[in-house]
């Protein structure tokens, strides 16, 4: 069998949880199957079963367009690009909605069955206007043709196949459940620190973490916004990179930077890092932090507890399923507003809330270590890419006997 992965993220170009997991998956499945990756890039390399060619993404005939819409116009140009060389997989597998085009197109003009992961939905993601304008509409648009004329779909929980199921109108026997993983090998607490001396981490004073894109998705401001509420004496590495916007980029500066006029040991780490300097970062934090308004999974959380360190979450989406309230960490109820943006009725209890689980568990460090052994456990039993890579595997296999 052979399956062909429709993605925008693939290494060296990852910079969110559904790169972190084509790559993962494509690896671990092609230790069963031969497996065909097409990204946006410029990657060109064979491995024994993985294959992995790039497709340009900078188009100049693009450069007079709108700056909103330039990103959905050499989106769907790419996917054009990624389906002119001939396809001989039995299954094509799409990753987010930059890569629905070039699935619907495989599927109409190969006759293959068309899998497609939903990492995000667009319906819930409404912010995504101030990065693409008019241009949410045809991304909408697209995700909802893929989504409905697909084979089969994956959603990475159980609240996001309800999600599925409520904003498209799929049969309920299309969506199956199966979550996101992480390397148990790869994912482990390290004693290295030479990262933490690097961006002046002091290593006799505890930290919070954050990880992620700055968007509003991930909820970074919250945490900014909780930072006056935190106990003086925690650091707060905040590793965020790659705004969604011009916009929320200056934002966020601007929060950054006026909480640091009175906080010395605020840390601002702007650019996407390894995964070597992650680990390190994930194995000596005390908390790590994740103030999501909207996380279908939340493939973060998962590489903190890989690394033993405790969590403290909005209880939202797939994150309930992934974080153990009071076992692995400590899930923050959020009341949201019931339409778009979906941002916390109350900002400042939010803010306010994050900030006493954090709080809470750096003054008790037995409870912290506590969860933060059950995390490493719960990681173990449940998200190895082993496991993950057998079910996407019988799921392609049961569309392939139906042809």
């Amino acid at each position: 069998m052979k399956a062909l992965f429709y993605t925008r993220e693939f290494p060296p170009y990852v910079y969110g949880g559904a790169g972190v997991h084509v790559e993962y998956l494509a690896d671990e499945l092609s230790k069963l199957i031969d497996i065909d990756v097409r990204c946006f890039g410029d990657q060109d390399s064979k491995q024994s079963n993985l294959t992995v060619k790039g497709f340009p993404f900078e188009n100049p005939i693009f450069d007079n367009a709108d700056d909103k819409l330039k990103a959905v116009f050499k989106t769907l140009s790419t996917g054009l690009y990624m389906n002119a060389d001939a396809i001989d997989a039995d299954i094509v597998h799409c990753h987010t909605w930059y890569t629905h085009f070039a699935g619907i197109i495989a599927k109409l003009c190969y006759g293959i069955p068309l899998v497609i992961t939903t990492h995000s939905l667009e319906p819930l993601r409404p912010w995504k206007r101030e990065q693409l304008g008019r241009g949410y509409d045809a991304s909408s648009w697209i995700e909802k043709t893929a989504i409905e004329m697909a084979d089969a779909l994956i959603a990475v929980s159980e609240e996001t196949k309800e999600d599925v199921l409520k904003h498209f109108n799929v049969d309920e026997k299309k969506v199956q459940v199966i979550y996101n993983g992480i390397n148990l090998q790869q994912y482990i607490t390290t004693l290295e620190t030479d990262t933490l001396d690097e961006y002046k981490i002091d290593k006799t004073k505890p930290y919070v973490l954050f990880v992620g894109r700055i968007t509003r998705q991930k909820g970074i401001i919250h945490l900014v916004n909780a930072i006056k509420y935190i106990d003086s004496e925690t650091q707060i590495v905040l590793c965020a990179g790659a705004p969604d916007t011009k916009e929320i980029g200056l934002e966020m500066e601007e929060a950054v930077n006026e909480v640091q006029k009175t906080r010395k040991n605020v840390i601002w780490i702007d650019k996407m890092v390894t995964k070597k300097e992650i680990i390190q970062l994930y194995s000596h934090a005390d908390v790590f932090c994740c103030p999501s308004i909207y996380e279908p999974f939340g493939i973060i959380n998962i590489e903190a507890m890989a690394c033993d360190t405790a969590v403290v979450a909005s209880a939202v989406g797939g994150i309930k399923e992934v974080v153990v309230d009071g076992e692995t960490g400590i899930l923050v109820p959020v009341e949201q507003q019931k339409t778009a943006p979906f941002e916390p009725v109350d900002p400042d209890k939010f803010a306010k809330d994050l900030a006493n689980g954090v709080n809470k568990l750096i003054s008790n460090p037995a409870l912290k270590n506590k969860m933060a052994r059950n995390g490493r456990k719960r990681v173990e039993e449940y998200f190895d890419w082993i496991s993950i890579a057998k079910q996407t595997k019988d799921l392609y296999e049961s569309l392939t006997k139906k042809k």
